[in-house]
């Protein structure tokens, strides 16, 4: 059970990398067959610019709908052509940071010493793929990053494991204070969803006209702009699941005005903002069209739970939609359309009232055994809001990585419900009765679905089945520290982001007896089409640091000398850590460069020996996944493990207090024991920097 396939086993790739990905050619945007009928589902909103084609079917190479951004134009994409290009590492460099993080984990004297024969040997051994790799980033893929395409599509598209869990990642908002706290004809998780989909269409307007700002990191006056490629698949889009390698389709914003709702397992679409300005409609019509699809839910055709569909193996996936398609015919076709082409998926979970972070994070990741059918996993971006109006995000993570994403859930979490009433209370203007707006995406297909000879049914219970079956496999854990955050760990001395990643280790090494390959993401977004590197966080720093603090805490070190031992350790494996993540956000890792060398290899050839050295696996199997994002309107986050021997383990530092989302098979218990040792051991260190400082009793 893998979050990406790449994660998973990167350089296992070699034995296929013979297979040769051809990009498609710079022109390639071909429309949809019924893409004619498409343009009559919406009047173009005036602010947007109207795309040469009303859908584009991406095949995972960035390149392909580079052109749209030249058509949008605006501040977003202002910075493209000026961003740097992915670099090629030399041989030397990226051996010589692979060494540290491996050797801790070798198991013998033996394997230590084979392993360092292999590296000495490995630059003789891929000068000719460094060649290659360094031809293709001057050569075919000089106007985007070496890597992204085979990332994409080998990382993301063509692995076939269940998205849900594997791939998709989730946001738990905090609660919004604001919204009304007298019953009305409405629930609150009603009202949650008009508020955010208010500011959505604001958002999505930002982006569809290129008006919003493009991101960038550090201060003035040396900021450095960020690559806003991801943000063309961020609305109006969804992946499409095919036979051995799935697309992903994006639709003009301009032709589509509208939103979908999932409730009860069925799905329906209203429109959400004015046709003709693109500004969206008032808060209380919003409210009113959900409401509808809410009391639609309980009425009309009986539909199998097509949700599942989207939850299993990308294989089955698309035989399922083939199945719908040929069982549909071209209303199908139709429906299909309308909820791929929808801004986004508005989940309504009327039947989830989550009150702890676990339970919230548990319905925002996966829907759970209650709500599971009522997603559609393949869409872009999910919204979800509960019964008593807790609200969070899922989040499909094939073209478009987070830190896009928490762009947007920003500006729709920063205006509260209150807020976004006030300032839509001026909106005037009459509407149609939102009966007649609100649209059962799949109604007229209802009998199709079910008549003899359609294997749709078997399809959902097939699909329920196996996601019952993933779900139940895993567990999920929260952890709320509020010993100390942020503030204080700067004021002991130490990079945050380091000083919780040491935690991690001792933890983890604690839950273990061992260390475990570790991964930190890291983003690479200031070059072009860049999204991630690797932090490798074992080193021997980090082994050192973890041996010495020893399998069993101990709060009261008044050994003045073994006390100033492990703080010097810690502090030396705080700075390696940072010191490595400063060279993977310079796209100067490991990782990924050691990836595109074992892709370089061709038919008949043989790959190093490092590829297949055991330790060199054992150093790359991300036993523990982790990635740092700190927000204040977000009360946890989190995603699937990479490994099934492996733990995820999200992490916010905020000022005064720390949150952690542990993610893991169910059968080894490690969630909830993880989250115990993590606490004890950012208690265990606070004390040791704490006595260091206090004076020594001589009582």
């Amino acid at each position: 059970m893998l979050r990406q396939g790449i994660l998973r086993s990167s350089y296992n790739l070699v034995a296929n990398s013979t297979k040769k990905i051809s990009p498609p050619s710079k022109s390639a945007h071909p429309p949809t067959s019924s893409s004619s009928s498409f343009r009559t589902m919406s009047v173009s909103a005036s602010k947007f610019k109207p795309w040469p084609h009303p859908v584009v079917e991406s095949h995972g190479d960035y390149r392909a709908e580079a052109y749209l951004e030249d058509h949008i134009g605006g501040k977003l994409y202002s910075q493209q052509r000026s961003l740097p290009r992915l670099p090629v590492p030399n041989i030397s460099d990226t051996i010589a940071k692979l060494m540290p993080t491996a050797l801790p984990l070798a198991k013998s004297d033996e394997e230590k010493a084979t392993f360092i024969k292999a590296c000495e040997e490995f630059e003789g051994q891929a000068g000719e793929l460094q060649r290659r790799l360094v031809g293709r980033k001057e050569g075919e893929m000089k106007d985007s990053s070496w890597l992204q395409h085979w990332w994409n599509t080998l990382g993301y598209l063509q692995v076939r494991d269940p998205v849900v869990v594997n791939v998709s990642y989730f946001f738990h908002f905090s609660d919004d204070g604001t919204l009304p706290q007298i019953p009305s004809d409405k629930s609150l998780g009603v009202l949650r969803a008009a508020s955010l989909l208010y500011s959505t269409a604001q958002f999505r307007q930002l982006v569809a006209t290129g008006d919003l700002p493009y991101e960038a990191i550090g201060r003035e006056p040396n900021k450095t702009a960020l690559c806003s490629v991801a943000y063309k698949y961020m609305f109006n889009a969804c992946r499409i699941p095919r036979k051995d390698e799935d697309t992903y389709r994006i639709y003009d914003p301009s032709l589509s005005s509208h939103v979908i709702v999932a409730c009860g397992g069925k799905f329906f679409s209203f429109d959400f903002v004015e046709k003709e300005t693109g500004e969206p409609l008032p808060l209380q019509v919003i409210e009113q069209r959900l409401q509808k699809c809410v009391e639609m839910s309980l009425d009309g055709p009986s539909l199998p739970m097509l949700g599942y569909l989207t939850s299993d193996d990308r294989d089955r996936c698309a035989e399922a939609r083939d199945e719908l398609i040929r069982v549909g015919g071209s209303k199908m076709e139709e429906a299909l359309k309308v909820l791929e082409s929808g801004a986004v998926l508005i989940c309504l979970d009327e039947n989830e009232r989550p009150v702890s972070k676990k339970q919230g994070s548990e319905t925002f990741w996966t829907g759970g055994l209650k709500s599971g059918h009522n997603r559609w996993f393949d869409k872009s971006i999910q919204l979800i809001c509960t019964n008593n109006g807790k609200a969070g995000m899922n989040g499909e993570h094939s073209m478009m990585d987070g830190m896009p994403v928490v762009n947007y859930c920003d500006f729709i979490t920063k205006k509260p419900y209150g807020q976004v009433a006030a300032e839509s209370k001026n909106k005037t203007g009459g509407y149609e009765s939102p009966d007649h707006n609100v649209k059962d995406i799949f109604g007229d297909c209802a009998t199709a679905l079910t008549s003899a000879g359609s294997k749709v049914v078997d399809h959902v219970h097939r699909s329920k089945a196996n996601f019952e079956k993933l779900i139940s496999s895993h567990e999920l854990q929260t952890q709320s520290f509020q010993g100390y955050g942020s503030s204080e760990i700067k004021k002991m001395g130490y990079s945050p982001d380091a000083y919780v990643q040491m935690a991690c280790q001792l933890a983890t090494y604690r839950l273990w007896g061992e260390q475990g390959g570790t991964y930190e993401a890291t983003q690479v977004r200031p070059f072009l089409h860049g999204r991630t590197e690797t932090t490798r966080t074992v080193s021997p720093a980090s082994e050192a640091f973890v041996k010495t603090m020893g399998l069993r805490p101990k709060r009261d070190e008044l050994d003045a000398a073994k006390r100033a031992e492990k703080l010097g350790l810690l502090r030396e494996a705080v700075s390696s850590h940072a010191k490595y993540i400063g060279s993977a956000a310079k796209a100067m890792g490991v990782d990924r460069h050691l990836l595109g060398l074992a892709l370089s290899v061709t038919e008949g050839e043989t790959a190093p020996a490092l590829y297949s050295h055991p330790l060199y696996t054992r150093a790359k199997t991300w036993r523990v996944s982790t990635s740092h994002l700190t927000h204040p309107r977000f009360d946890s986050w989190g995603y699937g493990e990479v490994t099934p021997t492996g733990v995820g383990l999200a992490y916010s530092i905020h000022p005064n207090h720390c949150m952690f989302c542990i993610t893991a098979l169910r059968e080894y218990d490690w969630p909830e024991r993880l989250s115990h040792l993590l606490e004890e051991a950012l208690l265990e260190m606070q004390t040791l920097n704490d006595l260091d400082k206090a004076p020594i009793s001589k009582i």
